[in-house]
C-alpha cells in the first residue's frame, strides 16, 4: 500500500467518523464541531485529488466561514443547549431508512458501472488557470456577479436594520 492510499483512507475515515458522530450526537453545538471535522476531511480529499483551488476554497469558505457562522448563530440564539433527540419521532424512521437504502444502492450502482482510469494523470495546479480565465475571458460575468453580491449585501443590511413594524431604525 502506497502513501497516497494510506492518506486517502485516513481522510475517508476523517470524513465518515465525524459524519456518524453528527448523526448520533444529541447536542447541536457538538454537531457543529463534528461538521467542522468532516469539512476538513473533505478539503483534504480535494487536495489529495489535485483540486487545489477547490480544496483551499473548502477550507476558507466552509471551514473558516460557514462553521464559524454556524457556531456563532447557535451560541448567540440559544441560552441553553438544544438536545435534538426529543424532537425525533419514530414513525419517520422507516421512510428515512428506505430513502437512505435507495440512495446507497444508486451510488453503489454508479460506483460499479463507472470505468475508472487505471493510469491516473499527474494533477497540475488549477488556481493559475482559473485566475487567468476569470480575469481575461470571463471578466464581465465575474464583475456582474460581484455587483449582484454587493446589492444583496446592501439589501440584507437594509432589511436587518428594520424593526418589527417595517420602519427603519
Amino acid at each position: 500500500m502506497n502513501w497516497e492510499a494510506i492518506i486517502f483512507w485516513a481522510l475517508a475515515t476523517m470524513v465518515i467518523a465525524p459524519a456518524l458522530a453528527i448523526v448520533f450526537s444529541k447536542n447541536i453545538v457538538h454537531m457543529a464541531f463534528w461538521l467542522l471535522a468532516t469539512l476538513v476531511g473533505v478539503a483534504g480529499l480535494y487536495l489529495l485529488m489535485g483540486a487545489d483551488f477547490l480544496g483551499m476554497t473548502q477550507i476558507f469558505v466552509y471551514v473558516g466561514g460557514i462553521s464559524v457562522l454556524l457556531l456563532f448563530g447557535i451560541m448567540l440564539t440559544n441560552n441553553e443547549p438544544v438536545y435534538l433527540r426529543k424532537l425525533v419521532k419514530r414513525p419517520k424512521l422507516l421512510p428515512a431508512l428506505t430513502v437512505g437504502a435507495l440512495v446507497f444502492f444508486v451510488m453503489l450502482r454508479a460506483l460499479v458501472s463507472t470505468e475508472w482510469a487505471q493510469n491516473p494523470v499527474e494533477p497540475e495546479a488549477t488556481a493559475p488557470a482559473l485566475g487567468m480565465y476569470l480575469l481575461s475571458e470571463f471578466i464581465l460575468p465575474f464583475e456582474i456577479v460581484s455587483v449582484v453580491l454587493l446589492v444583496v449585501l446592501i439589501g440584507a443590511a437594509f432589511i436587518a436594520r428594520r424593526d418589527g413594524t417595517g420602519d427603519p431604525k
